[in-house]
């Protein structure tokens, strides 16, 4: 990746801000406008921003994020189809609907057990400073997406939670302004929930 994106833009809090980061910012509110309004080109928004995110988190030690990042990429391709071609089990487009108690339950669990594993893994190979603070949003980000791509709406709400918790990762970090963006999630994946809310099948 070329060094120019590495270089500072200016300075935010005492910590510099650089230009790779600026334009992944950038590219991932457009990406959470898009998924709110039921867009599909967030997709391809996401792969571009997640692929610059990956390097900046790489850079900044938290490898959970950046390793979560390539995932978002791949998975990203999957989301893109599903929104374009996807259907339901019973062969409906798929529309925004709501988990069944018993999938929210698997989709719960599936992040409970991805937490630990996570961070015992990150805390094993590799020198971060913070396995089970990385590991928490890197692990209940995979359950965010899937149901994005699915288009339930309970995604909006596993991205409330993911977001508090990077907020407070990225400032650990001092990467203030992905903090900032990461507390604009919080206000989008509210609205996001309200919005999907009005045009549930």
């Amino acid at each position: 990746m070329p060094d120019i994106l590495f270089a500072e833009a200016f300075q935010l809090w005492g910590s510099p801000t650089t230009w790779l980061e600026i334009a992944a910012v950038v590219l991932a509110l457009a990406m959470v406008a898009c998924n709110i309004r039921e867009i599909h080109w967030g997709w391809p928004l996401a792969i571009a921003s997640s692929l610059l995110y990956f390097a900046l988190f790489w850079r900044s030690k938290l490898y959970g994020d950046a390793s979560l990042q390539m995932f978002f990429a791949l998975i990203a391709l999957w989301g893109w189809f599903q929104w374009l071609r996807g259907k339901r089990p019973d062969g409906s487009a798929l529309r925004v609907a709501r988990l069944t108690r018993p999938a929210l339950a698997a989709a719960l669990a599936a992040g409970a057990v991805l937490w630990p594993l996570i961070a015992l893994f990150l805390d094993s190979y590799t020198d971060t400073d913070v396995a089970w603070w990385d590991a928490f949003p890197t692990a209940f980000s995979v359950v965010g997406q899937i149901l994005l791509g699915r288009k339930y709406i309970e995604n909006w709400a596993v991205w409330i939670a993911v977001n508090m918790v990077a907020a407070g990762l990225f400032a650990f970090k001092g990467l203030w302004l992905t903090t900032g963006l990461y507390i604009v999630f919080i206000a989008l994946s509210l609205a996001g929930w309200r919005a999907w809310r009005a045009r549930l099948a």
